[in-house]
């Protein structure tokens, strides 16, 4: 994921924010100290549903520097990010530095949204697990990336992304005075903050490094 511009941080504040503030600074010593340091900043949403699955496709194992190189060069081609232009766009994808296979897996995504193979105008109102499994029958988007989508789209108060790096490494930093922490450790620590386990790693995010945290 990207870094969070002002303009990101302008948008509607999602509803539940600030009970969250207020509930998890009431449980959570650790939380009680880095909610403050981040004032008035929030979870933002990232637009178009097709858009954001594309740009989580091209990020996929690479550093945030270089996604947002790709993505660039992606707009050039695709300026409008829609399933049908990426179609049409075909093999020049690899040509904004898309490995074959990511290219094949945002053709998939495409495809699947033209052909009306996902239940995109349904995910709003449907529960968590639903959309992902919705989400990961199409190439190239496993369980983690369909948790990001649950964030930075659909803003779901209670995911808890086991499989982000980002979070371990801020449950480490935070909780462990920086030993490594498993998943089960994330999980014991993370039960004190239902229903709002989206909005205590979001908050870990930014305890981290900009340039390596998503926001």
């Amino acid at each position: 994921m990207g870094k969070m511009t002002a303009a990101d941080e302008m948008r509607i504040l999602p509803v539940y924010w600030e009970e969250a503030k207020v509930e998890l600074m009431k449980r959570d010593r650790i939380m009680r100290k880095l909610i403050p340091q981040f004032g008035d900043l929030h979870l933002a949403s990232r637009g178009e549903p097709f858009s954001t699955l594309a740009r989580s496709i091209i990020g996929q194992q690479i550093s945030v520097k270089a996604a947002d190189s790709v993505w660039q060069r992606f707009l050039e081609v695709c300026p409008k990010c829609t399933p049908v232009q990426v179609i049409k766009a075909g093999d020049k994808l690899t040509s904004c530095g898309l490995s074959k296979r990511k290219s094949e897996y945002i053709l998939d995504l495409a495809d699947h949204f033209k052909a009306k193979r996902v239940n995109c105008d349904k995910w709003a109102e449907m529960e968590d697990e639903d959309v992902i499994a919705d989400l990961i029958q199409i190439r190239g988007i496993g369980r983690w990336t369909a948790e990001m989508f649950l964030i930075f789209n659909l803003l779901r108060p209670n995911i808890l992304p086991l499989d982000d790096l980002g979070l371990l490494a801020g449950i480490s930093r935070n909780y462990f005075s920086g030993e490594p922490v498993s998943r089960s450790d994330a999980r014991e620590v993370a039960a004190n903050w239902e229903p709002y386990r989206t909005v205590a790693t979001w908050y870990l995010w930014r305890s981290l490094d900009a340039v390596n945290a998503p926001a």
